[in-house]
């Protein structure tokens, strides 16, 4: 049985942190096309929340902080693990080639070049500023 939450729009919210959050936030809206919704911060400047939206999805993010919260301490950035991401996010678009071109002039690191899928749909895989892996791509599992 799920406990949805009702009157909702995405049920699901991948959450990152980032060493530079407030620079995060503006390359991933100049870069990948999300729009800031809402962004916190402390007083020192550093993010304590943030909620970027992508159609009816969302991500949140926060500051990596000197002094860590309970969360905090139970994630790692990619530079700390050898580059490697624990997890990756998957973002359906109209047109992955699109966000490819930006992504690459952003400078991101391409990890998997576009292309079109066996399973259907075109896409790919990169890692932004911070060092995390995304996915963009046409196929919609739904």
């Amino acid at each position: 049985m799920t406990t949805l939450a009702k009157h909702t729009k995405a049920n699901v919210i991948p959450c990152l942190r980032y060493r530079n959050a407030p620079a995060a936030i503006e390359w991933l809206c100049a870069t990948f096309g999300f729009s800031k919704q809402a962004a916190y911060a402390n007083p020192d400047g550093t993010i304590a929340h943030a909620q970027l939206t992508f159609g009816n999805g969302m991500i949140m993010l926060g500051s990596v902080l000197e002094k860590e919260t309970e969360y905090g301490r139970l994630v790692r950035q990619p530079d700390e693990i050898g580059g490697a991401g624990t997890q990756s996010i998957y973002v359906i678009v109209s047109d992955a080639d699109v966000i490819f071109r930006r992504a690459k002039a952003a400078g991101a690191e391409i990890a998997i070049d576009i292309k079109d899928e066996d399973y259907g749909g075109r896409g790919f895989s990169c890692r932004d500023l911070e060092g995390h892996l995304w996915s963009f791509g046409t196929y919609d599992p739904w």
